[in-house]
């Protein structure tokens, strides 16, 4: 089993239920790990053999650009493209962090993790 991750990757957009989120917009941090069995010999060295975690990136920033209320709803489109662009993968992660939420007291960040097993 391979795994590859892109972890801390930020991006500024405009999720959130209130429409004061979807105006002001917020910190994101998206942490992907996907899993799968090589098809192929891996020292030949070739990244069609792999998931490319620059792909992982720019599917991300596609989808954070897409506002929408729901973190969760973020966070599946992200495993969906993956799913559609690496059928092979056996298991996504995407986890979406809300970098200090518009709360009454102080937060780091608030999170939903999307699994998706094949």
């Amino acid at each position: 089993m391979i795994k590859v991750s892109l972890h801390g990757a930020e991006f500024f957009a405009y999720h959130g239920f209130y429409p004061e989120e979807q105006l002001l917009g917020c910190k994101f941090v998206v942490d992907i790990d996907v899993e799968f069995h090589a098809a192929a010999d891996m020292t030949y060295d070739h990244i069609a053999d792999t998931v490319n975690y620059e792909q992982l990136y720019n599917i991300t920033e596609t989808e954070m650009r897409h506002t929408r209320k729901l973190l969760e709803a973020v966070a599946q489109s992200i495993a969906d493209r993956i799913r559609a662009e690496h059928p092979f993968v056996e298991t996504i992660r995407v986890e979406l962090k809300k970098m200090n939420p518009p709360l009454k007291g102080r937060v780091a960040y608030s999170a939903v993790t999307i699994v998706n097993n094949k």
